[in-house]
C-alpha cells in the first residue's frame, strides 16, 4: 500500500513542479486543479501517518503538501486582489447617520446598547420591505395573518422550552464584571490570531476548524477552548470567569399584584402556535395551511454589537406552515425547482469544503434537502431577498450543525448575507416537527391535532379510561373538567402505567405546573379495546421561515452602498425601486415663481399614482441636489428647467447611470410609474425619448 501511495506521489511530481513554478502567480493554474492537488497530497499524508511510515517518507510527503498549500494560498490571494474592494464601513456609517436611516436610541442620554431608532428613510424602507413580504408570502400563498400580543405569560414560554433553554453562554471580566458572549469573544480572538505571521499551517488548520464549528460548542467545550487559546477580556486584558448560561428573555409581571409572571416575547412564533385551533377552524379544518405574523420581539443580548445586526428589540416576520408529517410534498415545488442557490451543508462545514451552487430540484435529488416543502420555502426566501436587493454573490444558505440545532428543530437552514462583519444570518428556515403543538397540548391538556378521513377504516387497540364522575367532581371541584380532559388525552402507555400504579397506591397526574392525586375510587376501569377508526388524527409538523427584518434592512443598505467612480466623496445607494423609501425627486432648476405650478402639479400627479416623491428645492447647484437624492437611494429625478415653460417638457434622470432623457410633462407621471413598477426598463425609456445632456456634465 505504501508503495502505491509513493507512486501516486511520484506520478504527481509534474503537478508539484508546475506549482513551484507558479508559486508567485498561482492563479495561472485553475483553482479546481490546485484544490484537487492539495486534497490528493493531504490524503497521502494521512495514509502514511496511519500506516506508520518512515520519518523520511513522511517528511517528504509533508514537504510536498506544504508546496501545494502555498500554491493554493497564493492563488486565493491573487483572486482576492482582483475583486472589488469591500464596502468602506466608515463612509457607509457616515451616510446612515447624516441621512438618518437609523441611529442609536436615546443618544441625548448617552444611548443604550442594542437599541436603535429608524429615521424617515429607514421607516419608509422597512415599510416597503414588509409590504412586499406580505404580498410575496401572505397574499401569494393564501396565508392566515394574525397579530398577537408582545407580552406573554410565563406558562406559555415554559411549555415551549424557552424558560429553560433560551439562553446564550456568557463570560465576564474577572475584575470589572463586564459581560461578553463566549462564542463571539472566542471567534474574535481566533480571527485575530490567524493574522499572526508566526502561526504555523497546522495551527491555522486547527483554529479554522474551530471557527467553522463555533456555533455548535456547548458550555464546557467553550470553556475549554477559551482556556486553550488564552482568551482575555478585550478591553482590559484581564482573565475571564468560567462560562455560564444567561437566559435572553426580558422578564416582567402582569397586573398590579405582581403575582403573574410574564416575559416580553422572544419570538412571534408562539402566538401562532397557541392560536392553532382557531386558525384550523378558520381554514375549515383543512391541512396544510400557514399562519403568519409580523411584529416586535425582544432578546436581552449579552453584548449587542454590529449596529442593527444584534439588537435587543427587533422586528420579525414569521411563517408557521402546518402540514401532514407523513406528506411533506408541496404542490408548487415545480414552480421553484430550477432556482439556483448556494447550499453550505453541515458536512461541508465540518470538512472545510466548498458550497454547492445547485438548483433546489438538484438539492432534493442529492439529499441535501429532505423534502419539497423545505425546498419550496428556501427558494421563495431566496427570491424575496433577491427582489429586495441582496445580490446573489452575497447570499448563501447554511445548514445548522447537529449541536447548533435549536431544541425544537429537526433540520434548519439559515439564509446568510456576506457583509463587512462577515456572514450574517438574516432568515432561518426550520423544520420544527411537531414539537410546539405537542408541548402546548401537554401543558394545557388540549388536543392540538388535525383530522384526515380515511379511504379504508383502520382497526387498532386503544386504552380507554372510565371515571367515577362524582368522585372526580368532589375531589377537584372547579378543576374536575380539566383533570378529566387530561386523563382522556394521556398516551396509551401512560394510561397503562396509571392502571398499574392504582393497584397499590394513588397516581400523580401532572398538568402544566400543577399536580393532582388520582385515587383508585376515581377510576372505574382502565381497559384495552378494539376500535375502528374512519378518521385519522395527527399532530401537524411545522416548517418555519423566520425573517429578521432589521438585519435584512441593514444588509440591503450595506450591499447597495456605492461610491461614484470619478468622485470618491459622492456616495449613493443603489436601492431597487421596489423598496426605495422615495421613488422620485422633483427638482426645480430655479426658485422662480413660474416653476411652482409645475412642481406642485407633478408632485400631486405622482402621489395620485401612489408614488412617494420628494421636492428637492434646497440651495446648491443641481449637481449637488442630485447627489443628495442619490444618497437617499431615490431611483429617478424630474428636473423642471427653463425649457419646461417653452416646450412643456422636463428631464428625467436615472440614478444609476446619471443619464437623462427629455419627456413631455403629460407623459412623465405614467413613465415614472412604469419605471418604478418594472413595467419598463431605463433602456427602453431611452429608446422612446431623446437623450438630454447638460445639467450634470460633471458626471
Amino acid at each position: 500500500m505504501l508503495t502505491g501511495l509513493i507512486r501516486i506521489g511520484l506520478r504527481s511530481v509534474n503537478i508539484s513542479t508546475r506549482l513551484i513554478c507558479y508559486s508567485s502567480k498561482a492563479s495561472a493554474l485553475p483553482m479546481d486543479e490546485l484544490k484537487a492537488a492539495a486534497a490528493q497530497q493531504g490524503a497521502i499524508v494521512r495514509k502514511l501517518k496511519e500506516s506508520k511510515a518512515s520519518a523520511d517518507e513522511l517528511a517528504a510527503a509533508i514537504s510536498e503538501l506544504k508546496i501545494r498549500k502555498l500554491a493554493l494560498s497564493n492563488a486565493e490571494k491573487a483572486i482576492a486582489a482582483t475583486k472589488k474592494p469591500t464596502v468602506d464601513r466608515a463612509k457607509f456609517e457616515n451616510l446612515m447617520k447624516r441621512r438618518f436611516f437609523y441611529g442609536a436610541a436615546f443618544s441625548l442620554y448617552g444611548g443604550v446598547a442594542g437599541l436603535y431608532d429608524l429615521g424617515p428613510a429607514g421607516c419608509a424602507l422597512k415599510a416597503n420591505m414588509v409590504n412586499f413580504w406580505r404580498n410575496h408570502f401572505v397574499v401569494e400563498e393564501n396565508m392566515l395573518e394574525v397579530e398577537c400580543t408582545m407580552l406573554m405569560p410565563a406558562t406559555v414560554l415554559k411549555a415551549s422550552g424557552h424558560v429553560e433553554r433560551f439562553s446564550d453562554i456568557m463570560v465576564k471580566d474577572a475584575k470589572t464584571g463586564d459581560c461578553y458572549r463566549a462564542d463571539h469573544l472566542l471567534e474574535a480572538h481566533l480571527e485575530k490570531a490567524l493574522e499572526g505571521k508566526k502561526v504555523t499551517d497546522e495551527k491555522k488548520e486547527e483554529m479554522g476548524a474551530v471557527l467553522r464549528q463555533i456555533d455548535s460548542f456547548g458550555l464546557n467545550e467553550l470553556g475549554e477552548l477559551i482556556k486553550k487559546y488564552g482568551c482575555k477580556a478585550p478591553v482590559t486584558n484581564n482573565d475571564l470567569t468560567d462560562p455560564s448560561e444567561f437566559n435572553l428573555m426580558f422578564g416582567t409581571s402582569i397586573g398590579p399584584s405582581g403575582l403573574v409572571k410574564g416575559f416580553m416575547r422572544p419570538e412571534t412564533a408562539q402566538g401562532i402556535f397557541v392560536n392553532y385551533k382557531r386558525l384550523l377552524e378558520y381554514n375549515q379544518d383543512k391541512i396544510p395551511f400557514a399562519g403568519a405574523q409580523i411584529g416586535q420581539s425582544f432578546r436581552n443580548e449579552i453584548s449587542p454589537r454590529s449596529g442593527l445586526l444584534r439588537v435587543r428589540e427587533f422586528c420579525q416576520a414569521e411563517i408557521e406552515h402546518f402540514l401532514d408529517p407523513l406528506d411533506k410534498s408541496h404542490p408548487k415545488f415545480k414552480n421553484v425547482k430550477d432556482v439556483k442557490i448556494k447550499f453550505y451543508t453541515c458536512e461541508a462545514q465540518m470538512a472545510g469544503t466548498d458550497m454547492q451552487h445547485i438548483t433546489v430540484g438538484e438539492a432534493l435529488e442529492k439529499g441535501v434537502l429532505e423534502n419539497e416543502t423545505m425546498g419550496y420555502f428556501i427558494a421563495r426566501i431566496h427570491q424575496y431577498l433577491s427582489e429586495v436587493g441582496i445580490p446573489d454573490e452575497n447570499l448563501r444558505f447554511r445548514q445548522h450543525l447537529a449541536k447548533e440545532m435549536a431544541h425544537y428543530a429537526a433540520d434548519c437552514w439559515d439564509a446568510e448575507c456576506k457583509t463587512t462583519y462577515g456572514w450574517v444570518e438574516i432568515v432561518g428556515c426550520a423544520d420544527r416537527s411537531c414539537f410546539d403543538l405537542n408541548a402546548h397540548a401537554k401543558a394545557t391538556s388540549t388536543k392540538l391535532v388535525a383530522k384526515q378521513t380515511l379511504d379504508t377504516p383502520v382497526t387498532r387497540e386503544v386504552v380507554e379510561v372510565a371515571l367515577n364522575k362524582a368522585a372526580v367532581g368532589k375531589g377537584f371541584k372547579k378543576e374536575a373538567g380539566g383533570v378529566t380532559a387530561a386523563i382522556h388525552n394521556m398516551e396509551d402507555e401512560d394510561k397503562l402505567k396509571m392502571k398499574e400504579q392504582l393497584q397499590s397506591d394513588n397516581f400523580k397526574l401532572v398538568v402544566g405546573d400543577k399536580s393532582y392525586e388520582i385515587t383508585p375510587a376515581m377510576v372505574t376501569s382502565i381497559s384495552t379495546v378494539s376500535k375502528t377508526e374512519h378518521v385519522r388524527e395527527f399532530v401537524p409538523s411545522v416548517v418555519e421561515p423566520s425573517f429578521g427584518i432589521g438585519r435584512i434592512l441593514y444588509c440591503i443598505l450595506e450591499c447597495n452602498f456605492k461610491v461614484r467612480e470619478n468622485d470618491d466623496k459622492r456616495t449613493w445607494l443603489n436601492l431597487p425601486p421596489l423598496i426605495a423609501p422615495t421613488k422620485c425627486s422633483v427638482l426645480p432648476l430655479s426658485n422662480s415663481p413660474e416653476f411652482i405650478p409645475y412642481v406642485e402639479d407633478l408632485s400631486a400627479a405622482l402621489r395620485k399614482l401612489g408614488i412617494p416623491n420628494k421636492v428637492e428645492d434646497s440651495s446648491g447647484s443641481i449637481g449637488r441636489r442630485y447627489a443628495r437624492t442619490d444618497e437617499l437611494g431615490i431611483p429617478f429625478g424630474i428636473t423642471i428647467d427653463f425649457d419646461t415653460m417653452k416646450e412643456q417638457s422636463v428631464t428625467v434622470r436615472d440614478r444609476n447611470s446619471c443619464s437623462q432623457i427629455r419627456v413631455p410633462v403629460s407623459d412623465t407621471p405614467d413613465l415614472i410609474n412604469k419605471l418604478c413598477t418594472e413595467q419598463m426598463t431605463w433602456g427602453v425609456a431611452k429608446e422612446k425619448y431623446p437623450e438630454f445632456i447638460g445639467q450634470e456634465s460633471n458626471n
